[in-house]
């Protein structure tokens, strides 16, 4: 049997807006666009022009590092325009899609258990599919030229307001199997998947994961951020300098199975509509590429909301008039937290969140929180506080890592374990910062730093 791990530290912010078990499909937008700034480090060319017609799942623009790196469209329609910025840098290609019948580039329908390793990459690569599976350390989209010491697949989320992953793959068991053999090809048996421990929280059925050894099947137990990929990967396998580990999403596993089963890029997500500013929260079935007024509408409950494309600790600020990003799951909406509040901190806050005792919310350990997006405070002097230790179940030292990497030292970066982290990983260190530091984007430019220099 695979390892039992219980997370003792971390926490689980309790929010209003979870969304309900019911999915529906969105229509088209009247225009897609594909970001480029969807992809860390990605130099994009554009292969198509204006005016052309496109099939799905054909290549719109490659990396010009790395020219088998190619972004599909996921729709068959006419290249609308190239919307460039400054230095003529790419920012959105945009289509206008088919409205009647999506038009598909064909690939053969295969048993991915049956394809070699070498043909089942090229096939990956050759549809655009590729694309979602990522590397750690760096999280970018993983070099085909190396091989992983093993593959990681997270089957449950614990973030705020997550989408239940088992609900997700539940609408398709037999693409997200075929994606799971083709994973098993691609790891040579090193696959490695994430589960609840406990039965009551479990919403996947596993009878999706046979052909998966039980010694490569893992329980996990506890608060947030059980369910992060880099914490399972530290549990289970930990990085070293040198190595590779490859992470999927489940719903990409989804796309995956579709590849070979189907034999085309579908690349339709479901999507969980989530927060206390949305009437009823649920899930959609839609590409990414579409707009996000497609999503929210008339589903708002308020005006002044922050739209987020991802969870309120880690997702990006987006609007109704954004696209739906490439790897987005899930879209947020929160009220805005722009309005002075009278006395503050000094109010008893019986419905206000805390992780110390400074309210007696602590009291409600259970209690659901209607959170805005006021952070109480501004940037201060960075110091030893101890917070970090108690929400990140990692063995490393986070606020000496964090300086480290301020000081752009890369030997002690490499000690304090800088191969083994994400931005994610370091999420709920950022919520609870008295000093309110920006981790995620120290990690992130940590991250940036050691692999250009490093």
């Amino acid at each position: 049997m695979g390892k039992s791990i219980r997370i003792r530290r971390g926490y689980d912010i309790r929010l209003e807006g979870s969304a309900e078990k019911t999915s529906s499909a969105l229509p088209l937008s009247d225009v897609i666009a594909l970001k480029p700034s969807d992809f860390p480090s990605f130099l994009p060319k554009v292969l198509v022009s204006p005016g052309e017609e496109i099939l799905a799942g054909q290549p719109v623009f490659f990396d010009k590092d790395r020219p088998n790196l190619r972004i599909c469209s996921p729709v068959s329609g006419e290249v609308a325009e190239v919307v460039r910025g400054e230095k003529r840098q790419i920012l959105e290609v945009r289509i206008i899609p088919d409205r009647e019948t999506t038009r598909y580039l064909e690939f053969p329908k295969q048993d991915p258990a049956g394809v070699s390793r070498g043909d089942l990459l090229q096939r990956l690569l050759d549809s655009g599919v590729w694309n979602y599976i990522r590397q750690r350390p760096y999280g970018l989209i993983a070099d085909p030229a190396d091989v992983p010491k093993s593959i990681f697949v997270s089957c449950f989320d614990s973030a705020p307001l997550a989408p239940s992953l088992g609900f997700v793959v539940g609408q398709e068991p037999e693409n997200f199997q075929a994606g799971l053999q083709a994973l098993q090809v691609l790891a040579n048996g090193q696959l490695h998947l994430g589960l609840r421990a406990d039965p009551a929280d479990a919403d996947l059925d596993e009878s999706v994961l046979r052909g998966i050894p039980p010694e490569h099947i893992h329980r996990f137990s506890g608060p947030h951020p059980a369910g992060n990929v880099g914490i399972q990967i530290h549990h289970i396998s930990p990085i070293q300098k040198g190595e590779v580990v490859w992470v999927v999403h489940p719903q990409d596993v989804l796309v995956i199975g579709r590849l070979f089963r189907e034999g085309r890029y579908r690349a339709q997500r479901t999507i969980a509509l989530t927060g206390s500013c949305v009437a009823r929260p649920q899930y959609f079935q839609m590409l990414a590429g579409q707009r996000i007024s497609d999503l929210t509408g008339a589903r708002l409950q308020a005006d002044h909301c922050r739209i987020i494309q991802g969870n309120v600790l880690t997702g990006n600020r987006s609007s109704a008039d954004d696209f739906l990003s490439f790897y987005t799951n899930q879209v947020t909406v929160i009220p805005e937290g722009d309005q002075p509040e009278f006395l503050g901190w000094l109010l008893p806050g019986f419905k206000k969140l805390s992780l110390s005792r400074t309210y007696f919310s602590w009291l409600a350990p259970n209690r659901v929180y209607r959170l805005d997006t006021n952070t109480h405070g501004e940037e201060r002097a960075f110091v030893m506080t101890g917070q970090y230790d108690k929400v990140l179940p990692m063995d490393i030292f986070p606020v000496h890592l964090l300086k480290a990497i301020l000081a752009r030292d890369i030997e002690r970066m490499e000690q304090l374990g800088i191969y083994e982290i994400a931005e994610e990983d370091f999420a709920l260190c950022e919520f609870v910062c008295t000093s309110k530091i920006e981790v995620q984007k120290i990690v992130a430019e940590g991250l940036d730093y050691i692999r250009k220099e490093g």
